[in-house]
């Protein structure tokens, strides 16, 4: 290995390789990565058997169908859906829910869903599509948060009066409460 070598790659080709691999964890954290993968594997063989021929022997077994267009189709789609939710995971629940009816529809169109292989993936990814969503962020804890949050240890917990319910207004997500004095109207 020359110096020019070393010098391109300080960290090594193996330190690339990791950094790499951190980069691909984080982008997948940010999105319904394996949703989308099972949707892209359940597309495959709705898409593959009813254009298939099996050999057995010197049998040759045909297993088209009069609806290759639909299992063309819908295995194109559900496909299309799985990679489109890589990218765009805003549209996760639309996502979620055509492959979820894709699948569905697989089962009469597409040799009972590509023999199941198609159709339960299929319904297995438009569910964990639909129910994949973004992590918040964590509001920063500074000291007086953390002074409020805490509750003392000996106080008997108090049921408000509705008078006291009423007065207090909803607080906007992420505020916290503040500390009026008696006299101070609100």
């Amino acid at each position: 290995m020359s110096s020019a070598t070393v010098e391109a790659w300080p960290e090594g080709p193996a330190g690339l390789v990791g950094r790499g691999r951190r980069g691909f964890r984080a982008w997948r954290r940010t999105r319904p990565f394996w949703g989308g993968l099972l949707a892209v594997i359940a597309g495959l063989p709705i898409l593959y058997f009813p254009y298939a021929h099996l050999t057995l022997g010197g049998l040759t077994v045909a297993m088209a169908t009069t609806a290759g267009a639909g299992s063309l189709l819908i295995g194109l789609l559900m496909m299309v859906l799985g990679v489109t939710v890589w990218f765009q995971p805003v549209v996760r629940v639309f996502c979620g829910v055509a492959t979820t009816i894709l699948a569905l529809i697989s089962i009469p169109v597409s040799n009972l869903g590509g023999f199941g292989m198609g159709a339960i993936p299929g319904l297995i990814a438009g569910g964990l599509l639909v129910s994949w969503a973004p992590l918040q962020p964590l509001p920063d804890a500074g000291p007086e948060t953390a002074e409020m949050t805490a509750a003392p240890q000996d106080a008997a917990p108090t049921a408000q009066l509705p008078a006291q319910a009423a007065a207090e207004q909803p607080l906007e997500y992420g505020a916290a409460p503040t500390a009026h004095a008696e006299g101070e109207q609100r």
